[in-house]
């Protein structure tokens, strides 16, 4: 085997590590007083850069050159801290005066790390240099291998080191049987050493591990083998690795999948010994095979790289502040990515204690998953909607005696639809039992994004939308109902994309859709797959250009995610759009059904070539009187919720609606056992279903017809307008004399073409800026049509400080410099300053400026951080300071698109600030305001946090 990864960052204990902590301290420190939110900067290194990573402009420096001199006693040359990329060359220019005395780190972070130590981030995170699984691995077991990585029931601790240990082994007999780097190995266990042992040892040996899930019940046995078969065969798997007792009844998988060379188990693995030869593994490896949940006709195993896995477990890292001190809970199954990536991998990544049950363990005693979590004092746990509905309607309050659930802070609901009364019911219970109700967190994420894709703001709880079911069905918006009641349909938040990734709405052509509009989700980021295993087809379907589809359909509200079902579940009467989870969730509510043995579908009637509503209703109740009451109140529901009545309520047995092996409705599968002639029902005269049809779904689709229409039509004549109108404009601004002059061109063509196209802005607070006292105004940035509309809204008294690149176009340098305004450079610090000062000079002079404080603009919405520029000059030159909201134009023209969305746009300008003074708190007290003053009015998310 080769040498195992160094323990430790370079940086942390070579000699000087001391100064080096020293030095980080003061960087993290000021960069924590720019973004107070900015969770990773406690986590940055010493070869981050200080500008994109640490938020440190130009005048930023200013101060942590101040702050330098001071903490060091010594002067330090200001040109080359200005040209300093990284805290490193930093730490060298204050060598050159100062030499630290060497300590111990190493020695220091051994002991930190030792068992029984509170774990922390310094002993317990691995450095981010570590680019895959098994270097996380093999730097926990150099670091602190005797340190439990989870605490398992029935099995007790399993250490780093036994980890470690156990994985080679299994890696030297993966080798020995013939298996060769990139073989894929399929593994069928339970929760329990032997699962991480075989996965981890086969990423060792350089396989390829796809999970797989164990039977639920004899009485589907024959699914399950078939579904399996499916897996095994597209995957190609060489071995298959499981339990004993399940080994002989594998043995029939063989037959269905021609690569499966043998079926083992662990210990038969692990007989073989040897030593495992150097195999190195790349960030860009296949990882594991992760196989998503549906039929069996097409299996489909999203490809996931160790970059994607790691990027995606940086990223929650980062939006649920999950640290090294907290303690992670789960009975999730270990084939359920939720599991595996978020609970399991996530503890590799982070450092945090993880303590696992057996999943049968909380489907036996939902009670168990609690009471775990009360005795680790658990702060982390995770499972879908219907644990925690079991958990809130099922238990005894016996059962329930002493329970302390104080310590959970987040309490992760995903993997299916989350339902905002089982989170108000849950929450209102256990509130008693010490549970603070912010730590419900609904989320939302698919194997295709690894696991997580968007995530809440920590701490902030759930946030539930109130609308307008009608208006969402019939024309696919999501707006606030006029009253409450029957007509309101509630959402859960799902909430911000993760840090580094994006997520859109989109129509079926591909295009962009505004907010609160119903769409399809689409998103990306470093934690995409790049497809479907051996599976071009789905592959080539996933994508719509750089984006992925998810299958599933939602709007965003103030750049929150609100999910409304899949795609493909999604029913479409009469040109309505009806989502059949609501309509289950109620039905299960009903007497005598079933909780959660509910199937709402479309289906196919050969008979009259119309799609049929139905619904597949578990039930005990056997007397024919009990079930027509059944049969009718599912029918009034069906009107109450949907404005229809469903085509056909079929009662069944318990067991029979078909699920997926985390519990999640195979909608397409009951149809498929529906249309097949094996669930058999009464059908209904088609001809009423076909009058329907015609009569109320006529007028809506032309209606969506019109509507798609004008949309295209608005966007070219928005287009020739600006043709019209910039040209002329660009011209008069060229001949004319005098920047007063030239702005109120500017400005009059803005407020035309504006006018035009019915874009003309609703303004607030704008009466006292025509006033001659000099001024500077800071407006969020969120679109290039940012300056057209405050062109249009503002004085023209006001002008553009710009960003230096603009002046690469030779066009733009010309119009730009005739009408006045101010350029900055934003990459070279010391020619930042410079720039600053300049404009201050003008400013000091009598001429008043805008800013768009940002310094750019991106697709996605939030509110970023403020560069100091403005604040500078508005304090120096002792001028009020005003902050301007604008909203609408993201929507107008996003970034990266060229064909324009009507919608409102508003300009909106808060109360004048004056700084207190100069110094650096009184900027920082003067950013602070003006920032929070737009933030309060913009409704979209902090991008600091």
């Amino acid at each position: 085997m080769t040498d195992l990864q160094t323990s430790a960052d370079p940086a942390t204990t070579s000699p000087g590590a001391a100064d080096t902590r020293r030095l980080l301290d003061i960087v993290r420190r000021l960069a924590g007083e720019l973004r107070p939110n900015a969770q990773e900067v406690g986590t940055l290194g010493i070869d981050h850069s200080l500008e994109r990573d640490f938020g440190l402009d130009s005048l930023a420096r200013a101060e942590l050159l101040t702050r330098i001199e001071h903490d060091y006693g010594t002067r330090v040359d200001e040109k080359a801290l200005m040209a300093a990329e990284t805290p490193r060359d930093l730490l060298r220019l204050t060598r050159q005066a100062h030499s630290p005395a060497v300590g111990n780190a190493a020695q220091e972070f051994t002991t930190a790390g030792s068992q029984g130590a509170a774990r922390s981030a310094a002993a317990n995170r691995p450095p981010d240099s570590a680019l895959t699984l098994t270097e996380l691995i093999d730097w926990h077991a150099t670091s602190h291998g005797e340190l439990a990585y989870a605490t398992i029931a029935g099995s007790g601790d399993l250490s780093y080191r036994a980890l470690r240990t156990g994985a080679l082994a299994v890696a030297a007999g993966l080798v020995r049987l013939g298996l060769v780097p990139g073989d894929r190995l399929a593994l069928m266990l339970p929760t329990g050493p032997d699962f991480f042992r075989v996965f981890f040892g086969a990423l060792y040996a350089g396989c390829i591990p796809v999970p797989l899930y164990p039977p639920a019940r004899l009485s589907q046995i024959e699914d399950h083998m078939r579904r399996s078969a499916g897996i095994l065969a597209n995957a190609e798997a060489a071995i298959l690795v499981t339990v004993p007792a399940a080994k002989p009844l594998l043995h029939l998988l063989r037959a269905h999948c021609a690569s499966l060379r043998q079926i083992l188990t662990p210990g038969g693995i692990t007989e073989t010994g040897g030593a495992v030869p150097p195999i190195a593994r790349r960030s860009d490896d296949i990882a594991f095979l992760q196989y998503t949940s549906g039929s069996t006709g097409n299996p489909k195993g999203v490809v996931l790289t160790h970059a994607n896995l790691l990027a995606n477990l940086r990223a929650m890292e980062r939006a649920s502040r999950v640290a090294a001190e907290d303690v992670f809970v789960s009975w999730l199954p270990l084939y359920h990515d939720m599991g595996l990536i978020g609970a399991c991998m996530g503890s590799l990544l982070v450092g945090f204690r993880l303590v696992l049950m057996s999943p049968t363990d909380f489907l036996a005693r939902p009670a168990s998953w609690l009471w775990t979590i009360h005795r680790h004092r658990g702060t982390l746990s995770a499972a879908p909607n219907f644990a925690y509905e079991l958990c809130a309607s099922k238990l005894h309050e016996q059962d329930l005696a002493g329970l302390d659930l104080s310590t959970w802070r987040v309490a992760y609901n995903g993997a299916e639809p989350v339902s905002p009364d089982t989170i108000e019911k849950f929450s209102a219970r256990f509130a008693r039992y010490g549970l603070d109700p912010s730590a419900m967190t609904p989320v939302y994420g698919l194997a295709e994004s690894s696991v997580g894709l968007a995530f809440p703001p920590a701490g902030r709880g759930p946030r539930i939308d109130q609308i307008d079911r009608e208006a969402l069905a019939r024309r696919g918006i999501a707006r606030s109902p006029a009253q409450s009641g029957r007509g309101s349909l509630r959402l859960v938040s799902s909430g911000l994309p993760l840090p580094g990734h994006q997520i859109r709405i989109a129509d079926p052509a591909g295009r962009e859709l505004p907010e609160r509009t119903l769409g399809h989700i689409e998103f990306r980021g470093p934690s995409a797959t790049s497809g479907y295993f051996h599976n071009p087809e789905a592959s080539a379907g996933l994508f719509d250009s750089a984006w992925l589809k998810t299958g599933d359909m939602g709007y965003i509200a103030a750049g929150e995610l609100y999910l409304t079902g899949r795609l493909k579940d999604i029913i479409i009467r009469a040109g309505r759009h009806l989502f059949p989870q609501e309509l289950e969730e109620a039905i299960s509510q009903l007497p005598g059904v079933r909780r959660g043995g509910v199937a709402v579908f479309p289906a196919s009637d050969a008979r009259s070539a119309t799609e049929r509503l139905v619904v597949l209703a578990e039930t005990r109740e056997e007397e024919e009187s009990a079930r027509r009451g059944i049969r009718a109140e599912i029918g009034h529901l069906a009107v109450d919720l949907i404005g229809m009545p469903v085509d056909e309520i079929i009662l069944v047995p318990p067991r029979t609606v078909l699920k997926t092996s985390s519990g999640k409705l195979r909608r397409a599968a009951c149809r498929a056992l529906y249309e097949s002639g094996n669930i058999h029902g009464t059908a209904r005269a088609p001809w009423r279903q076909l009058l329907r049809l015609a009569v109320s779904g006529a007028g809506i689709r032309f209606t969506r017809l019109w509507q798609q229409a004008g949309g295209w039509l608005w966007g070219i004549w928005a287009w020739t307008v600006f043709a019209l109108f910039a040209v002329p404009s660009a011209l008069l601004v060229v001949i004319l004399p005098g920047h007063g002059l030239r702005r109120q061109v500017a400005r009059g063509g803005a407020r035309l073409a504006l006018a035009l196209t019915g874009l003309s802005p609703t303004t607030e607070g704008l009466a006292g800026l025509d006033r001659a006292a000099p001024a500077i105004i800071v407006a969020n940035h969120s679109s290039y049509t940012d300056v057209i509309l405050l062109t249009a809204a503002l004085p023209a008294r006001f002008t553009f400080v710009a960003k230096q690149e603009l002046l690469q176009s030779a066009v733009l340098a010309i119009l730009l410099r005739r009408l006045g305004c101010a350029f900055v450079e934003r990459f070279d610090a010391a020619r930042g300053v410079e720039d600053t000062s300049a404009v201050e000079r003008r400013v000091l002079a009598g001429e008043s400026f805008v800013f768009f404080p940002e310094g750019t603009f991106r697709r996605e919405p939030g509110l970023m951080a403020f560069r100091l520029g403005a604040f500078v000059c508005a304090a120096r030159a002792h001028v009020p300071l005003i902050p301007v909201t604008l909203t609408g134009t993201r929507s107008l023209l996003r970034d990266g698109r060229w064909w324009p969305s009507y919608g409102p746009l508003t300009v909106v300008a808060g109360k004048p600030c004056l700084a207190s003074g100069d110094d650096w708190q009184a900027l920082l007290q003067l950013r602070d305001a003006a920032r929070q003053d737009i933030r309060a009015r913009l409704q979209e998310p902090d991008a600091t946090t």
